[in-house]
C-alpha cells in the first residue's frame, strides 16, 4: 500500500465531497452519509489495529457499563497517521457547519480555525484524554443510544467510518439515530456504513426551525444489533475527553 497515495487520495475525497449537500442532510436528519473516505487497503489496516494494545489508552466493555454488548477502544493521542490525516482534513469543513448551527442557535462558537488549536483549549480546560475511537461487534453485539459529551467543551459533529463490509462481513448492525422531538413521539433514522463511507452526525443535537425561531432538537446515537459476523467501526470526535 502507497501510504502518502493513500493520504492524498483521503484529503481530495474530503475537500471534493458536496458539503453543501452534507450540510443540507444534517440539517434535515441530524446526518449524513459521505462518499468513500478511505480505500478498502486503508480500512483492513485500520481494522487490524484493534489488536495492538499499544495504540490505546483503554478498552470499554459496553456489557460491564450497561452500554450495550461489545467493545470499542479509545486510542491514544499518539493517533495512527491515516486516522490523524482524516480526522485534521474533516475539522475545517465540519466547522463551516457547527458555525452556523451556532448562530442559528444563538449559542457561542468557539472553536477556532485550526484542530490543533481547538484541542489545546479543550486540554486547558480538562479535557486532555484523546477520544478517537475503534469498534468491534461480534454477533448479537449493539449499542445503546446515548451522546458522546465529555464535559463543557464540545464540538457539534463527529464522524463514524464503516470499516468492513455490510451484507458480506456482517448483516445487521445499522446505524441509529433518534431524534427527541417535544411533545411529540421520537424520529428514528437508520444509516448503513459502506466500507470506507463515512457518517456525519450531530453530537447532541440540531437546529430545528419552529413557529418562534430556532430550537435545539435533542438527538442520540446507537447501534442495532449485529445479526452476523464481524464490525469494525471509526470513530472521530472533535473535542477530547476528561
Amino acid at each position: 500500500m502507497n501510504t502518502e497515495t493513500d493520504i492524498a487520495g483521503t484529503r481530495r475525497q474530503v475537500d471534493t465531497a458536496d458539503w453543501a449537500h452534507l450540510a443540507e442532510e444534517l440539517d434535515a436528519y441530524g446526518c449524513a452519509l459521505t462518499p468513500r473516505l478511505l480505500t478498502l487497503a486503508q480500512c483492513a489496516e485500520i481494522s487490524e489495529l484493534y489488536d495492538r494494545d499499544d495504540l490505546f489508552r483503554t478498552t470499554v466493555d459496553m456489557a460491564r457499563h450497561r452500554f450495550g454488548s461489545g467493545q470499542y477502544r479509545y486510542f491514544t493521542h499518539d493517533l495512527p497517521r491515516p486516522v490523524a490525516e482524516l480526522r485534521a482534513a474533516l475539522y475545517p469543513h465540519l466547522l463551516t457547519i457547527a458555525r452556523d448551527w451556532a448562530a442559528r442557535l444563538g449559542r457561542p462558537a468557539p472553536w477556532p480555525d485550526t484542530l490543533e488549536e481547538w484541542v489545546a483549549m479543550c486540554h486547558e480546560a480538562g479535557q486532555d484524554r484523546s477520544a478517537q475511537i475503534l469498534l468491534r461487534y461480534e454477533e448479537g453485539d449493539w449499542n445503546a443510544l446515548h451522546r458522546d459529551v465529555f464535559g463543557d467543551m464540545l464540538f457539534p459533529l463527529q464522524v463514524v467510518i464503516g470499516l468492513d463490509a455490510y451484507g458480506t462481513d456482517y448483516t445487521g448492525g445499522e446505524f441509529l439515530l433518534v431524534e427527541q422531538r417535544p411533545r411529540a413521539q421520537s424520529r428514528g433514522t437508520t444509516s448503513v456504513l459502506d466500507q470506507g463511507h463515512g457518517l456525519i452526525f450531530t453530537t447532541r443535537d440540531r437546529p430545528m426551525a419552529t413557529r418562534r425561531g430556532w430550537s435545539a432538537g435533542a438527538m442520540r446515537h446507537g447501534v442495532s444489533t449485529v445479526r452476523s459476523g464481524r464490525r469494525h467501526a471509526l470513530g472521530l470526535v472533535f473535542h477530547d475527553a476528561a
